[in-house]
Order: structure tokens, then sequence, then C-alpha cells
């Protein structure tokens, strides 16, 4: 049998490295997938649930390898289902390839059944959107394509028409006017600013009495770069959401995540601080930063859009931050320790002894803090985090430690509900051989997360440690939503859009040849982990929350704390939320004027 087009797809983007393909089969993609099957010994096949699932793992493979990610759609909705996760990727700036079917050539034009104008759907999402017409073009559709996502960090998009991928295969086009003949391969360049730079930027850190450092993915693959640099400055290092595996939790001047779901140690030095350094890092949210012209300024990030974007840096430096770091170093003075150190230390120990406190007070029947304070001291080593959008995002990016050697990501720019399973089933995929453990709200749950518990019930046993826990948060709440609605806009819960149906997701577990534990005891929180940790297969932990814990802010402001109370006029759980805030709310956490 002759070479076809789609042969030479897989087989030339495993000359470029990949090894995997998360998709959905259509028969706009027929030949693809033939195609796929004559070369699974070399190129998986991940058959997910929905094609939105194939665009997050995609993106999820790129957060937890460096790879360029791919996934697979057939043509019309296919294609239209890969949007969001596409979108996830594009927010954090993930390298993917995403390939989708289209109908024959002959057809286009003609109001065919599925016919889409894919080229215009992507264009916004994809920095490379081409279409391919004769087989003479695959060779360097894909090789521009896999170069621009792996160099840019950008999304690249192929459309193949169905009829063009049962063609034969032309691997080396004629050599003619009106040809191209590209090649395979990509080394990344080491990008560190002039050295002139480095010298401002140097004098600034010097000058500085209380420096502060922010770090987010950028720093990922920078951790003892950023130590070091934090060292020799005796800094404080906040950590944007992205970022929170790019230094450990257990020192005791890493203040943990900033913004609404930081912390009172992040918050407070930030307002102190004299001189903010920022490694890799698009945190959103300015109010959480000094305020303008309190702090000197330095940015480093590879990308120079982003640059001076969140607050006005005095200087910019483009460049990868572990390089830049490394260049930076010997130009700075050291600092002796000192009371800016001391200070941090101080808030820090407190933050988590309050923590441990707030966890540890009572709920009906438990208190969604101490499902995660109770991880934290059983992460395994080496174990990888798949978080999700919702309240869990709160107490995941307060109460988790992480330690060195771990990951953790989630849906970050676009903060999509429901990524955390197809997260949490790319990291299994990408590193089969560690812990993984995915943190789900129940409405993310049930939006896809129990779908994809079928894939992981068929792909399980491929990997080598099984162990795969789908924390779920069942507090019966789109919480997340019914709290901003609470705080921000003075609304008192709507049931009819907040409340979700009741279901175990335990038992879905278990029908689906899984594990599942149900939990309603606070007492058995810290055991269930142990439990759900030492499996030999996936196991789903069904958590019974209370929904009405708040999820308290770093710094609570005098408009907040009156659109919480308008928010009680009419609230349908009164009695719980006012008891459980009492609790929560400790003497030295008033509301303060803006």
């Amino acid at each position: 049998m002759a070479k076809t087009v789609g042969d030479f797809v897989w087989e030339r983007l495993g000359q470029w490295g990949v090894r995997r393909v998360y998709g959905y089969p259509g028969d706009g993609i027929n030949g693809l997938i033939g195609a796929l099957d004559r070369a699974k010994e070399t190129m998986p096949f991940v058959q997910v649930r929905h094609e939105e699932m194939a665009a997050f793992m995609a993106t999820a493979h790129a957060k937890y390898t460096g790879e360029v990610g791919v996934c697979l759609a057939t043509s019309g909705p296919g294609a239209i289902h890969l949007l969001n996760g596409l979108y996830d990727a594009k927010a954090d700036h993930m390298p993917v390839l995403a390939i989708v079917g289209q109908q024959a050539r002959a057809a286009l034009g003609g109001h065919y059944q599925q016919e889409v104008d894919l080229s215009a759907l992507f264009n916004d999402v994809a920095d490379y959107v081409q279409q391919a017409s004769v087989p003479e073009q695959i060779r360097h559709l894909i090789d521009r394509a896999m170069r621009i996502a792996q160099g840019e960090r950008k999304i690249a998009c192929l459309i193949l028409p169905n009829d063009l991928q049962e063609l034969e295969a032309v691997e080396t086009p004629p050599h003619a006017h009106g040809t191209i003949h590209s090649g395979v391969g990509y080394a990344a360049p080491r990008v560190v600013p002039e050295p002139q730079t480095l010298q401002q930027a140097a004098e600034a850190l010097n000058a500085g009495e209380r420096v502060a450092m922010l770090v987010g993915a950028g720093a990922l693959g920078a951790t003892d770069e950023v130590l070091a640099v934090a060292d020799v400055l005796q800094a404080g290092i906040a950590k944007a959401l992205l970022g929170k595996a790019a230094v450990p939790d257990d020192l005791p001047w890493v203040t943990g995540s900033i913004g609404l779901l930081g912390t009172e140690p992040s918050w407070k030095m930030m307002q102190e601080c004299d001189t903010l350094l920022m490694v890799g890092s698009g945190f959103p949210y300015s109010e959480f930063l000094p305020k303008e012209g309190a702090a000197r300024g330095v940015q480093i990030d590879r990308n120079p859009s982003m640059l001076s974007l969140r607050y006005p840096m005095e200087v910019n430096l483009a460049g990868d931050s572990a390089a830049t770091l490394r260049a930076l170093l010997p130009l700075l003075k050291r600092k002796e320790p000192g009371k800016w150190r001391d200070r941090i230390g101080g808030w820090t120990e407190d933050w988590w002894a309050l923590l441990e406190k707030r966890a540890m007070q009572a709920a009906e029947p438990i208190n969604p803090q101490r499902v995660f304070w109770e991880l934290s001291r059983r992460l395994p080593e080496r174990a990888i985090i798949a978080a999700d959008s919702g309240s869990t995002t709160n107490w995941y990016a307060r109460d988790v430690k992480l330690r060195r050697g771990m990951m953790a990501t989630l849906s970050g720019g676009l903060a999509s509900m429901g990524s955390g399973m197809p997260y949490a089933i790319a990291a299994k995929f990408a590193h089969p051989e560690r812990p993984v453990v995915a943190i789900v709200g129940d409405g993310a749950m049930q939006m896809n997360g129990m779908n994809e518990l079928l894939t992981v019930a068929r792909y399980w046993k491929e990997w080598s440690d099984p162990r795969l826990v789908v924390m779920v948060l069942n507090n019966r709440d789109l919480n997340q939503v019914t709290w901003e609605q609470r705080v921000m806009g003075g609304d008192p819960k709507f049931l009819g859009s907040q409340s979700l149906p009741e279901f175990s997701y335990a038992a879905f577990a278990e029908l689906a040849g899984l594990r599942g534990i149900a939990v309603d005891d606070p007492e058995r929180v810290g055991p269930a982990w142990d439990q759900a940790l030492a499996m030999d297969r996936p196991v789903v932990l069904d958590f019974r929350t209370d929904p009405n814990v708040p999820p308290l802010p770093p710094h609570i402001t005098l408009k907040q704390a009156q659109a919480f109370m308008r928010s009680m006029f009419g609230e349908p759980e009164l009695g719980s939320v006012l008891a459980n805030t009492a609790r929560q709310v400790a003497s030295r956490v008033l509301p303060k004027r803006d």
C-alpha cells in the first residue's frame, strides 16, 4: 500500500518528537485515523470523550512537559469543540498544534454538510492557520506549524480536507519554482538582556531595602536561580497561581499565592516593599501589587509584550528567566540579614498557623479547607497536581504546600471550569510513573469530569504507577460564583442558578471500574487521603463539604464588606453563612477602607 498523506502527517510529527495525540474520531478525519492505526506503535492515540477535552489535554501536556501538545478533531462540530481548550493554551502561552478535518475540496463553498470556514474560525485563537490543498504542501505546513508552536509558544492549526488525507503522500516536493523544501528541528535560543540593561536592573535592586519578588509560570524552570537571587537580596517571594510550583512553600520567606486567592503575607509584603522584582509572570490584578510609585520595579519576561504591563517598571529585561537571573546574580550586592526577612518570616509563620486553625473549624459536615490541609501533609514525593477553576482553587492556592520536585498547574489566564480532569489525564500520560491528584469541584465534575472518568477507566492500566486520585469537593453548589454574588454583587444566593443536583461521585467511579470513597465525617478526611494514595488503581474521593465556609480574601475592603452585608437580606442559607463566617473571621481580619 502506498504511503498516504495521513501516514506522512504522523511520520513527520514523529520526526519532530511528537509521541501522542489526543482526539476524537469522525468522518472528516477518516484518513488520519486510519493512518494512526497503522502508526499506533509510534504515535499512540488517546480517545477522549469530547474534543474540548482533547484540546485541554494537549494544553496540559505542554504545561507538564514543555513539548508541543497535539490534538485532533473532525470537521464542523468536532473542530468547533476544540476552541475552549485552545483558548486555554493561548491565554497561558502554551505550544499546541490542532489538526482538524474538512469536507472534500470539491465541495467547499457549496454549503455542504458540516462545512465551516475553519480558517476564519481558528484565526483568532491560532497564530498559524493553514488549509492544505495538495500533498506537496504537507511537509512544509507541518514543519512551520511545529516551529511556530515550539519557538513562539503559540497555537498552530492545520486544516486537512478529508479527500486529501487519502491521496498518495509527496515526501519530497519537486525541485521547481513555487515549491517549498522545509526541514525538521528547533533549538531554543538562550536570550539574555544586554549588559547595560542588566547593570541598570542591578543598581535598582541593590538600592532596595525591602525587596519583594513575584514569580509566575515563566520561573518554573528557574527555581535555583530564583532562590539564589532572593537569598542575595534578602527578598520575600510571592507566587502567581501558575507559578505555584516555581519555589517550595516550606521556606519561611515564601509567602505563597497572591491576589484574591492569595495569602495575607503576600498582600502585606507587596504593600510594604520598596522594590519589586517580577519574574515570568503576567499576574493581572494590579490592585494586589504596590501602588504606583511606591516601589521601584524590575521585570524579567521572555515576551516583550508582557513587560511593564501590570506595573510601570523602571527596568525591563527581555529574556529567559533562568539565564537572565544567572547573568544578573554577579551584579547584585549581598544584603545582610535583617528586619525585612524577619518580618516576612513572622507573617508567614502566623499565616500557616491561622490556616490550620481555620481548616479545623467546625462545618456541616466537612470544612473544605480541612480537605486541602490534610492533603498537603500527605502529598507523595514528585506528586503532580491538576487543579480546576472554582472554589476549589481558593483552597488549593492557599492551603496546599508544594515541595521541590512537585508539579502543579491549572487553567490560568482563561480560568476555564472543567479543565482539572483532562489536565490530570494528560499528566498521567506524560508522567505515568508519578502520582497525580486532580482537584475538582462538583460543578466541574458534572460538567465533564464524570465523562472523562471513562477515559481513565480505559487507559489506567497502561500507567506504571496507577495512582490518580480525583478529589471532588461535593458541596452541591456552584460555590465560587455564589460567593462572588454575595461579596461583589451584594446579592443573596440564587438557588435556581447555583444549586447542583445530588449525586454520588464515588458510586459512579465504582460503576466505571475504579474505586470510590465517600466521606462525610471530618475525622475521616485524613485517613481517606491515606487510603486513596495507597490504592492500586485510580480513585474518586467524594468529600461532602459545607458550601457556606467563606473563602476570605487576604484583604477585605469596605466595599466588599458592605456588599456581603447587603446580600444577607434574602439569603436562603443565612444561618449557615453567618455561623461559618463568624468562625472564620479572626479579630485581626476586619474590613479596611480603601
